[in-house]
Order: C-alpha cells, then structure tokens, then sequence
C-alpha cells in the first residue's frame, strides 16, 4: 500500500516576515481622551494613522475604576510601549475631556522617555452651545 502524501494547505495560516512592525516611525501625535468615565489614549504617526491605543477597559479596569486617575496613567504606558517598540522618539499630545486622567496620563507620558515637542488641550468648548430645554412647570 503506497504511503499517503500529506496535503499542503494553500492558504498562508500564519505571516512568516511580518510587515506591520517594519514602518519605523520617528515623530507621532499622541492623543489622549479623558472622559469622566474612561480614559482613552491613541498614538497616531504624523498623518494620522493608528499606531497603537489603549483604554482604561483593554488595560483591565472595569466600572467606576475605568474613571480614575491610576487607571488613565496605566492605559498611557500600554498605549505608549507599543509605540516605542516602533520607534517613536518624539511626540506632541492632544488632551481632550474634563477627567480626572488628563494629568496623570500626561505625566506617565512624560516620564516614558519621549520627548515631547508640545501639550496641546483640544478640549471642544461650545461658543453658544445647544438650546437649552424648556423650563420645567410644575
């Protein structure tokens, strides 16, 4: 009885030379949205394309804890290692939101090693904002 030849899969299961690790990135933009509820930080290159994110949620926080000032300044070193690991050495930061992460992940990206061009608060403010509701009669 001849021996059964084993079958090769023709479909490629796992990358052997990984391009997403290859572009190098030498300046990005980090962008950190603090929320009263969470604290959401995203390094993007200098056109704008996702580098690396991280929430306060993905960084093992969960309900009111997502909120917290710890919490934000662990999301910050997880979204940053990443983006290390790509080579970015300088950076400018957006903070947008009124939480309570906005100084503790600004601080963790400070002590992280990047070097920081400028802090920037994009923080949207309404100049006449929506129409308030209609007064309440009773």
């Amino acid at each position: 009885m001849p021996k059964t030849i084993a079958k090769l899969n023709l479909r490629k299961t796992s990358r052997i030379g990984s391009h997403k690790n290859e572009r190098r990135i030498p300046k990005g933009i980090i962008h950190v949205q603090a929320s009263f509820n969470n604290t959401i930080v995203t390094v993007t290159d200098v056109r704008g394309r996702v580098v690396s994110w991280a929430s306060a949620g993905t960084s093992g926080f969960r309900g009111t804890r997502k909120g917290t000032p710890y919490a934000a300044q662990a999301t910050a070193l997880n979204a940053i290692r990443t983006a290390i690991a790509r080579g970015i050495q300088r950076a400018e930061v957006m903070i947008k939101g009124p939480g309570l992460g906005r100084d503790a992940a600004l601080r963790s990206i400070r002590r992280s090693g990047i070097l920081l061009s400028f802090v920037r608060d994009v923080t949207p403010m309404p100049h006449n904002g929506c129409r308030p509701p209609k007064k309440r009669r009773v």
